[in-house]
């Protein structure tokens, strides 16, 4: 595929998952999408093997609904289990979720980056170019520039773009450019990962998913995804302090570790690898027209299956921000939002999952025993709840602090047009879209009415029907649910699901249209409305 003079609107350094569902989303917008690989053939182990419903929701979104099925499977509850196999903690990631599924779904990696893959190949703005190694990226105020080499003859290009994204792991050509390093949070562990597929007619005594926190081998038992109709299982088994990753990184060892649970006669073993588990935190994510995304910003322990998720999530987060810039409807300043949003939402995540890894990662039988009292007690810590959007493009009260319902996830519900049934996400199209109890709510005033079309912003009514709303049926309650539990009767929902803000007067939801504008750096709004949003400020 021929590299292209003028410059694209991003390049991607890397093709892994977090580099192919970005490119999904930019190329359905149209945006032109160049990728640039090292490798040539895709690695063909898997590393993460589950994502949350949240990035369930999002690839449905993004035209997979109907496919992800095929390549996942709900998650079962999840044990943290003492030596003796008594019960310290449970999730239920069978829960139905807000986004209307299972908490958790586990796939087998490679068969779904192949899935996302195919969907890249579909886009006709998007070139994917594998065997090039990236040397140097810069940047002028205008444009970001890549140098690349074509591995097989040496040559060198030069690409352009209006902005260059690093998803090129922890190892980040983009992040060492940006600089700033990274803040090292202080987990590191090495744990022996075993994939295995067990052999047809084969069913294995072993826990649907535990954690095994037994200071004589702190062990994990995982499902790890389907392929083509076939279920692996995953074991992780912690290095202990008296070995080196040599006495445990074999075949032979792997297998003897593996003895309690299947024997080589019942199945094959797909790899054992000795991992280093650690956290980090990149300090910068954006420098101008460069940004990174995925394990180029940000490395966790894996015990909360959150690594691949917080990569995709930071897909979500900033590809409807540059489509505004794009589009050139927000100023570049926008952009300085993606940190400021992800990089707390994503320390609270390593937070948590380092909380469950030194739960698992104790090897004194002394203070496992301390651990395990203190869970059959109730003295123990709960651990934190799964955060949600804390800082950035949020509705905020006249002291700057974001208001109640800002910042939280929107339901994701099954709604009712005209007796046709379907998803809400499908009904509203993924963008923005303000959602009322009642129509009289979204009689907008002329400026916020400039607002929801330069957003392209649906008006959703539960009751009633006017003003350019439409109407729809609430099939099972649960949006209107939500608006009370929140003391609001409207809520106006980001591209990402995040809810911006609320408001329970018509007045505050034209205020509340307007703020947006302002917070997202919309181009043209004049003094007068920007006086208006003043206004409705002090008056709240």
């Amino acid at each position: 595929m021929t590299i292209a003079n003028e410059p694209y609107d991003v390049v991607i350094v890397g093709y892994g998952p977090v580099a192919e569902v970005l490119a999904i989303i930019l190329g359905r917008k149209g945006r032109r999408v160049a990728i640039f690989e090292r490798w040539t053939e895709r690695y063909a182990l898997p590393r993460a093997v589950c994502i949350d419903h949240e990035m369930y929701r999002m690839l449905s979104q993004i035209g997979m609904r109907d496919e992800l099925p095929t390549v996942s499977h709900a998650g079962p509850v999840y044990r943290w289990l003492n030596a003796d196999w008594r019960e310290l903690l449970a999730i239920d990631w069978s829960a139905e979720s807000i986004s209307g599924g299972p908490q958790v779904s586990f796939v087998h990696q490679p068969t779904m980056e192949r899935l996302f893959d195919r969907h890249v190949r579909t886009l006709p703005s998007v070139e994917v170019h594998l065997g090039y190694d990236a040397v140097r990226v810069s940047q002028t105020e205008d444009v970001a520039t890549l140098a690349v080499v074509e591995r097989a003859t040496g040559e060198k290009h030069s690409v352009s773009a209006k902005f260059v994204i690093g998803c090129d792991g922890a190892n980040s050509l983009v992040q060492q450019a940006i600089g700033g390093g990274r803040e090292d949070r202080g987990f590191e562990a090495d744990w022996l990962v075993i994939d295995i597929l067990p052999n047809e007619g084969v069913t294995l005594d072993v826990p649907p998913a535990a954690q095994w926190c037994n200071p004589e081998r702190p062990t994990t038992i995982v499902p790890a995804g389907v392929c083509d109709g076939r279920f692996f299982r995953r074991w992780e088994f912690m290095r202990l302090p008296h070995e080196t990753i040599q006495d445990i990184e074999n075949e032979e060892m792997a297998w003897r570790l593996l003895e309690p649970w299947v024997r080589p006669d019942q199945a094959t073993m797909v790899r054992h690898k000795v991992y280093t588990f650690r956290s980090l935190l990149a300090k910068r994510w954006c420098d101008g027209r460069l940004l990174i995304a995925g394990d180029a910003a940000h490395v966790m322990p894996p015990f909360m299956g959150q690594g691949m998720c917080a990569g995709l999530r930071d897909d979500w987060n900033l590809a409807w921000k540059l489509d505004l810039v794009l589009d050139g409807l927000a100023d570049h300043a926008l952009l300085d939002t993606y940190q400021i949003e992800r990089s707390p939402h994503v320390s609270d995540v390593i937070d948590l999952s380092m909380y469950l890894g030194r739960m698992i990662c104790q090897p004194d039988p002394a203070m496992a025993a301390i651990r395990d009292e203190a869970f059959f007690s109730g003295t123990a810590p709960p651990p934190p709840d799964f955060p949600h959007l804390s800082d950035g493009i949020l509705h905020r009260t006249s002291a700057g602090k974001p208001t109640d319902v800002a910042g939280l996830l929107s339901p994701h519900v099954v709604v009712c047009q005209r007796s046709e049934a379907t998803r809400l996400d499908d009904f509203t199209g993924g963008g923005f879209v303000l959602i009322a109890d009642q129509a009289d709510l979204l009689d907008l005033s002329p400026a916020a009415k400039r607002v929801a079309s330069d957003l392209d912003i649906k008006l959703i009514a539960l009751n009633g029907g006017s003003g350019g709303s439409e109407l729809i049926e609430d099939v099972d309650g649960r949006l209107a649910a939500f608006l009370v539990e929140h003391n609001t009767r409207a809520i106006l929902v980001r591209p990402d699901y995040y809810v911006y803000g609320g408001g329970a007067t018509k007045g505050e939801v034209n205020g509340l249209l307007l703020a947006l504008g302002l917070a997202v750096s919309l181009r043209g709004l004049g003094q007068e409305t920007r006086n208006i949003v003043g206004d409705v400020d002090r008056a709240a």
